[in-house]
């Protein structure tokens, strides 16, 4: 006798219903952070466009930043807790390399018992997450998902590192994905260059700290090697994730690229030719490089700002350490 397995299906289609973020409590001039870098407010605003950032007081993990954006996006959700079945979250900064940061923030937003786990992709770390939360419920294995990116980047990042530390902040972004009547989230185009992993990244291991061999490990980069890979080759995959999606810049009411640095934004828009009517997420201003993070809390701020880009459709695109990357169109809720 021969036995058929029943095999799961979903929804034909997913889309975001909903927002939530949650900022470091602190925002951090330039001035405050331009000593140990013997730098100044006037070089920080040249290279990067930030004048401050938010940074997180020493009680706050990155656990509870991430808590608080998902609660907020669940309730402006209407999609009662106890049905999201699965919870993922994107970070680096976890402050332990267990338990997940996910199964903690299920517990917290009610969601228990919710399928719950990490993805570290770094800066592209959210667009890889909504990826998966996309597959899942139009694979069935999900109903309705919340999918997060969480940072707490000033515990690991050293004050006196003129590569990165001026460019860090602290935050949580969060969205809730869900079944959909028309296509919400286009295809995403991801992937990876770890050849050039060492362009950015951890400057050691934890065991190289505990055996005596190394300083406490903190985040560093080598600045042009990222800034050329971003430019160029980043705007190949936006323009590809466009292509597949069926759009054209034109059609976009939003791009939302990874907060890294002002001038990557820039020439972003300029060789994707965005038209003046494209809003751009330039969240970085104020806020910083949250890496995983850097994509929600843009567009949430920007849904705050124009709440006309409800309905349009927004180009996000995620890139940073491993030289992972990742790219979708999303329509905004």
């Amino acid at each position: 006798m021969t036995v058929t397995l029943n095999q799961a299906t979903g929804p034909a289609h997913t889309r975001i219903y909903s927002y939530g973020a949650a900022r470091g409590e602190n925002a951090v001039p330039n001035d405050d952070l331009i000593g140990p870098i013997d730098s100044s407010d006037e070089w920080i605003r040249q290279r990067t466009g930030i004048i401050t950032r938010t940074r997180a007081v020493a009680g706050t993990t990155a656990i509870d930043l991430a808590a608080d954006a998902a609660a907020e996006a669940v309730t402006r959700s209407g999609v009662p807790a106890d049905q999201i079945d699965a919870v993922i979250v994107a970070t680096v900064s976890n402050p332990k390399q267990t338990p997940s940061v996910s199964a903690i923030v299920a517990d917290r937003i009610g969601a228990n018992p919710a399928a719950a786990y990490d993805v570290n992709a770094a800066c592209a770390g959210f667009a890889y997450a909504v990826a998966q939360a996309d597959a899942l419920i139009r694979a069935g294995a999900a109903h309705y998902a919340v999918v997060v990116g969480a940072e707490k980047l000033s515990d690991i990042v050293d004050p006196t590192d003129r590569s990165i530390s001026f460019l860090l902040g602290d935050g949580a972004g969060a969205v809730v994905i869900g079944p959909s009547d028309f296509p919400g989230i286009g295809p995403t185009v991801w992937g990876s260059d770890g050849s050039k992993a060492d362009a950015v990244g951890m400057n050691h291991t934890l065991v190289e700290f505990r055996d005596g061999q190394a300083p406490w490990p903190t985040l560093r980069q080598e600045g042009p090697t990222v800034f050329r890979w971003a430019v160029w080759e980043m705007v190949k995959v936006a323009r590809k994730a466009l292509e597949e999606a069926g759009v054209e810049p034109g059609d976009l009411a939003a791009f939302v690229p990874h907060q890294a640095n002002m001038r990557i934004i820039d020439e972003f828009a300029k060789q994707l030719k965005l038209p003046e009517s494209v809003v751009i997420g330039r969240d970085i201003e104020t806020t910083g490089n949250t890496s995983a993070a850097s994509i929600p809390l843009a567009t949430h701020r920007l849904l705050e700002e124009h709440p006309e880009l409800s309905g349009g459709l927004a180009l996000q695109i995620g890139f940073g350490a491993g030289l992972v990357f990742g790219a979708q169109v999303v329509v905004l809720p």
